[in-house]
């Protein structure tokens, strides 16, 4: 198949993130209310991908984020740099007392019927006070960048994060820079932004100027306002609601040139069904299903995302970024944390049908 558009050239950097780092605080199966010890993650939707680029498929990528100058600062900057990511920071002073801040997200692990519990601490989060003009923008992708990232996380942190990810974009499309959105709709940030009904007017806005849209039909419907059709899909992994919703998505945005998402059945904390799918250039492409054994489920997703636009940048066909997304996607969810620790070979030797039970 073809792809339906061209990949930049190789230049300074494949990506380009724009995101909140976070630290998550994780007490394994434990719950939180009985917990006595924490492991913690350096975390972010936007940041995971770019993390994983670099540490897995080898890609020089870059993160645009805030930093606070305080030893939670330094915490996250450490992993930054040991997972190969270039830091584009704007930062700020801790006052000793109040902020601003590096978010905190609270997650456990959750185990077989007791489902995982997330939570936040985003109390003066820096992030959130990232605002227009922050970054050079036309310096930054005149250096050679190939592809933008960013999503609905950080846009929904406040009003300035929002029209700092659209500027952003705009930027990239001036400098013929590949962009992609990750809808990833969370109802519990979103409902202390004005819910849903200012969800859909951002997400809109920021949908206008993507080439490659990463959300399932619930992040669809709800971030972005479409009518889920009457459909019928036989479970969670028949993606027939999704691609009926096709039509839709790209007469309002006819711009966009790919749309994908994984498909995932959850039986139990530990035991999930995995598949994914992409609309391209006018048809599907479906990666296989496989049953998971599931460490820590957290980063799936953006390991999905990763592994789709490393093969899209290695100039891959779309049938093998499927299969290299979700081969990743998979393999996040038997590692803890919330980026890549896997190799490309494995990768590679699981999209070519390795390791777990695949039903064909």
């Amino acid at each position: 198949m073809e792809l339906g558009f061209a990949i930049p050239a190789p230049g300074g950097l494949d990506l380009l993130s724009l995101g909140a780092l976070v630290h998550r605080i994780d007490p394994g199966v434990i719950p939180f209310r009985k917990a006595t010890s924490f492991a913690v993650h350096v975390s972010g939707g936007e940041f995971n991908v770019a993390a994983n680029l670099a540490d897995c498929f080898g890609l020089s990528t870059g993160i645009a984020s805030a930093m606070v100058n305080y030893p939670i600062g330094d915490l996250i900057a450490e992993r930054v740099r040991a997972m190969g990511v270039k830091p584009f920071y704007k930062r700020f002073d801790h006052d000793g007392t109040r902020g601003p801040n590096m978010a905190t997200v609270y997650s456990d692990q959750g185990f077989g019927v007791r489902a995982p519990v997330v939570f936040y601490n985003r109390c003066n989060e820096a992030a959130a006070q990232l605002k227009p003009g922050d970054f050079d923008w036309d310096s930054i992708f005149a250096s050679g960048v190939r592809w933008f990232h960013s999503g609905g996380i950080f846009a929904s942190l406040s009003e300035t994060t929002a029209d700092l990810v659209i500027e952003a974009m705009q930027a990239a499309r001036r400098g013929g820079v590949l962009t992609s959105f990750d809808l990833n709709y969370r109802e519990k940030l979103w409902k202390t932004q004005g819910g849903p009904d200012r969800a859909r007017s951002v997400l809109g806005a920021i949908a206008e100027n993507v080439d490659v849209l990463v959300g399932n039909e619930e992040d669809m419907q709800k971030g972005l306002g479409f009518h889920g059709p009457e459909v019928h899909s036989a479970s969670k992994l028949d993606p027939a609601v999704f691609l009926s919703m096709m039509e839709q998505v790209i007469s309002r945005y006819p711009k966009m040139k790919v749309v994908a998402t994984t498909l995932r059945e959850v039986h139990s904390t530990n035991r999930h069904s995995w598949s994914a799918v992409a609309w391209v250039n006018g048809h599907a492409v479906q990666a296989p299903t496989c049953e998971l054994q599931v460490m820590d489920r957290v980063g799936g997703g953006d390991g999905f995302a990763s592994g789709f636009i490393y093969s899209l940048l290695s100039g891959e066909s779309p049938e093998q970024a499927v299969r290299m997304g979700w081969a990743h996607g998979a393999l996040m969810t038997t590692f803890p944390g919330d980026t890549t620790m896997a190799t490309l070979d494995q990768v590679r030797a699981f999209a070519a049908g390795g390791s777990a039970r695949i039903q064909r």
